[in-house]
Parts: C-alpha cells; sequence; structure tokens
C-alpha cells in the first residue's frame, strides 16, 4: 500500500450530521482497500477565491495508505458528493 493525504472542503454552513455522513462515504470508498492513519479537522479557513459562491470552507486533512487502485474510487465518491465543494488527493512518497 501507498501513502496518499486527502484534503476537501465543505461550505461552513453544513451542519455536523452532513460532515460525518461525508466522513463515512469516504471510510465506505476505503473500507477494505486502506487504513485511514490520521484525520485532522483544519476548521473554517478563509479561501483565496471564491468557489461555488464560499468565501471559506471547512477543511479536513485525511493521511491514509491505500491501493492505487482504490483512489480513483475515492475520486469517484467525492466527485459525486455535493457537499464537498473541492477535494485533492496527493502520494506521499516521503511516508511509505
Amino acid at each position: 500500500m501507498k501513502a496518499y493525504e486527502l484534503l476537501y472542503f465543505v461550505a461552513p454552513s453544513i451542519d455536523e450530521e452532513s460532515r460525518t455522513r461525508i466522513s463515512n462515504r469516504i471510510n465506505g470508498a476505503l473500507e477494505g482497500k486502506g487504513v485511514i492513519d490520521n484525520v485532522e479537522e483544519w476548521g473554517k479557513r478563509k479561501l483565496a477565491f471564491e468557489v461555488e459562491g464560499l468565501a471559506e470552507g471547512e477543511y479536513t486533512l485525511i493521511d491514509f495508505h491505500a491501493d492505487p487502485d482504490a483512489i480513483a474510487e475515492l475520486d469517484r465518491v467525492l466527485r459525486i458528493t455535493d457537499a464537498c465543494a473541492r477535494h485533492m488527493i496527493v502520494r506521499r512518497t516521503d511516508r511509505d
């Protein structure tokens, strides 16, 4: 398994239940194909430019190990999740 980092943000107006649902969807996409090492809630941050009409976002950083084929499924899940405004998955070669 290889090390990855996922950073995503949602609208700050979204309730805690919706954030939990997003987290569960991410866990479901990685289940059996990867292991989540660490989850950091960064909280509300100002965006450099407006994204989908948002000036701020609630950021979450997830460090995980997964098989490369699981990344495509995780990316697909995040793309169809309406509450997730933007996301980025980065391969971490320094943590393998």
